[in-house]
């Protein structure tokens, strides 16, 4: 229903308001409604009233039944109080309902206990109801008794009623107007992530918590708001299946059948995007196993360079399997847990919210024993499969980029379990996972119930076809058939979808047979270590890429592993290449010391003549222009210090000094003393000419003999 968060409501209206197609409208994307008719057949003789119901009766689509309650007035709220927790009813109207309440023939009535055992049948019920009733407290007060007695009790039903609903809507002039809730806005609105703040308290937008903080965050919680079935493309090729390809479509709609040409992931771009990542900078092994993540998000998005996924949406299907396969499931656990998840809390919400990822529950039909008969007829599954197509639709159309798909209805396990016996050849004990108490406790009787459960369907329907909608009709029920539907949709609109338990298992196995592209749109996070995930990934091709064996609620586990997901192609994307292949050079340009780099030796301060340079220590070496000066050398071999001033200026040698700290004295060098005399070699000429020993020519200043 549009009316997010709620599952009663009443809409109130005067004459020819629109009340009646407003809610309709609040419960045009159930599959399947019971609409519950309260008013007394009409005058034969009144053409103009048998016009108005049968046309009324013609805006009701072919998969609502509908049901008789005139007979017995007190009828309407056994009619309520009976509905189970899958159903949707629309009930209209009260005015009619009282009519019959006071009509005569039911004389004497109590009609103050009829209304009020109504107003606890709609606040007792676990179904999703809309109650339709006239708005005549704006009327003047009726001049004749019986009118007065009408709007008396009309007037008590709707306060009855309204104070029992969870939404109240008055509609006036086709426009709605919300009376309770006056701004029937989502119970959870707030945003997905929680900032932490240090210091000063900060102001959240989080839930008040009694103890003075504030809660964690909430899921951005949806109900589904599907629009109409399509019609048909126009002579121009444009409609709604144009976005995607040209699609088998009639009148009512879109035609789901096997065969489907529906669009494949992009060839090109997952092996290109797996070659890249053989060049970034990464050590060792780089991504392992998780190169698969980025292959996949590729092909999908049809680049090499695949993006994280950002708006990501929750599917949780709730549809409950009479009969032995839901044995050993709580009575209202699954109930429960569609109502947690609505209310924005539980695992699967809570991690939702941390993922900022939306949740949509989705009421898939309840399905009938498969032991004793089909699960469902064949119009429902096609309602369920055209249901699950535009519930994809619809999340491409809001932005989605990434579907996750979970389930949580009672017996849904045992149902994936014999479509895959039927589909894979498996049996029963192998496929059908251990049933715990709500203890945690091993109930091996109630496995064994939904064995012999399964065992049975398929001795009843071992004659029957093995086509994909007789396998959903037979075995696979409601919420199977909305996955899978779900999954062509979303195939048919690029989206690609996380696989999470045995339901999505199933529908992809069923999804194959309608389409065969729709397995390459689908991705495996953990097997869970449920056998059937096993047995389904392997007939399908999926390999999980982790082991973690989470055991969190279907949709639960892919969701705990989306942010390592989601790290992967963040990394992918933003690495750069090594510079083996030609990435950026990570050397620094500067010593980081903050030192001056050595520069380049030149001819003065290291000759292969052997004639004086500057050496590491600081000792005497020559400059750039020849001359001759002091460097600075350790403390303790500082011989610049022990000179003269005029020798320590012009370099001249002490006769007294012997050899300097670190220095090697010459073995052919005479004894140093007062006497000694230095005696320096000259280089041997490389050609002929006069051999000069004494001390003839000027020395230059660089202390070369001139030529």
């Amino acid at each position: 229903m549009s009316v997010d968060g709620w599952n009663t409501v009443l809409v109130l209206g005067g004459i020819r308001s629109g009340k009646s197609e407003f809610a309709e409208s609040l419960v045009a994307e159930a599959p399947t409604v019971r609409y519950v008719a309260t008013s007394a057949a009409a005058d034969p003789d009144d053409t103009e009233w048998a016009t108005r119901l049968a046309a009324h009766r013609a805006r009701r689509p072919g998969s609502w039944t509908t049901e008789e309650t005139a007979g017995d007035p007190r009828r309407l709220a056994d009619v309520l109080a009976s509905a189970g927790p899958n159903e949707t009813l629309l009930v209209d109207d009260l005015g009619g309902w009282v009519t019959v309440l006071l009509d005569p023939a039911h004389q004497p009535a109590d009609d103050v206990a009829t209304i009020t055992e109504l107003a606890d049948a709609v606040r007792a019920s676990e179904a999703r109801i809309v109650l339709v009733s006239p708005e005549v407290g704006l009327s003047l007060v009726p001049t004749t008794p019986l009118g007065r007695a009408f709007t008396d009790a009309l007037g008590a039903a709707n306060r009855a009623v309204a104070d029992a609903c969870d939404a109240v809507a008055l509609v006036v002039a086709g426009q709605p107007v919300w009376l309770k809730p006056a701004t029937p806005a989502r119970p959870v609105d707030v945003p997905t992530q929680a900032t932490p703040t240090t210091g000063a308290a900060a102001p959240t937008s989080g839930v008040a918590d009694p103890t003075g903080g504030a809660q964690p965050p909430l899921p951005d919680v949806l109900t589904p708001t599907v629009p109409a079935a399509p019609a048909a493309p126009t002579a121009d090729g444009t409609g709604w299946a144009a976005p995607t390809m040209a699609l088998p479509v009639v009148a009512t709609g879109l035609v789901i059948q096997p065969g489907m040409e529906l669009p494949m992931p992009d060839e090109y771009a997952g092996p290109q995007a797996v070659q890249r990542l053989g060049t970034l900078d990464l050590p060792g092994a780089g991504l392992g196993v998780l190169e698969r993540v980025v292959e996949f998000a590729a092909a999908t998005q049809g680049t090499p360079t695949p993006t994280p996924w950002t708006g990501v949406r929750v599917l949780l299907l709730h549809g409950d399997h009479a009969g032995g396969a839901a044995a050993g499931a709580p009575v209202g656990e699954s109930a429960r847990l569609a109502r947690q998840a609505r209310a924005g809390r539980g695992a699967l919400a809570r991690l939702a919210a941390e993922s900022g990822a939306s949740l949509q529950v989705v009421d898939a039909p309840p399905s009938a024993p498969i032991e004793h008969g089909p699960a469902l007829d064949a119009d429902a599954v096609e309602a369920a499969l055209r249901y699950g197509w535009r519930l994809a639709e619809e999340a491409a159309e809001a932005g989605v980029r990434l579907l996750v798909l979970g389930a949580c209805g009672a017996g849904a396990e045992a149902a994936a379990a014999a479509v895959l016996v039927a589909t894979a050849g498996a049996e029963a004990p192998t496929v059908l996972g251990r049933v715990h108490t709500a203890d945690g406790e091993i109930d091996d009787a109630a496995w064994m119930v939904r064995c012999a459960t399964v065992r049975d369907a398929l001795h009843r329907t071992r004659r029957s076809p093995r086509d994909a909608k007789d396998i959903l009709a037979e075995l696979g029920g409601g919420d199977v058939a909305v996955a899978a539907g779900v999954l062509l949709g979303a195939t048919a609109r690029r989206v690609p979808v996380l696989l999470d338990g045995p339901v999505g298992l199933a529908a992809g196995m069923v999804a194959r047979d309608l389409a065969g592209q729709a397995r390459h749109w689908c991705l495996l996070v953990d097997h869970g270590g449920h056998p059937a995930v096993r047995l389904a990934a392997d007939v399908l091709g999926l390999t999980p890429l982790l082991d973690l064996r989470l055991d969190l609620g279907e949709g639960a586990n892919a969701l705990a592993a989306l942010p390592l997901l989601r790290s992967v192609l963040a990394l992918a994307g933003s690495l750069p290449a090594h510079p083996h292949h030609g990435g950026p050079d990570d050397e620094p340009t500067g010593d980081p010391t903050g030192d001056v780099a050595p520069t380049t030796p030149t001819a003065a301060t290291a000759t292969p003549t052997g004639e004086v340079g500057a050496t590491p220590t600081g000792e005497v070496g020559a400059t750039p222009t020849g001359e001759v000066e002091a460097n600075t050398v350790p403390a303790t071999a500082d011989r610049a210090s022990d000179l003269p001033a005029g020798d320590a200026a012009t370099g001249a040698a002490d006769p007294d000094a012997g050899p300097a700290v670190g220095e090697v004295a010459d073995p052919d060098a005479g004894p140093a003393g007062p006497d000694a005399t230095p005696e320096f070699a000259e280089p041997v000429p490389a050609g002929p000419g006069p051999t000069t020993t004494d001390a003839g020519p000027e020395r230059d200043p660089s202390g070369r003999r001139a030529g």
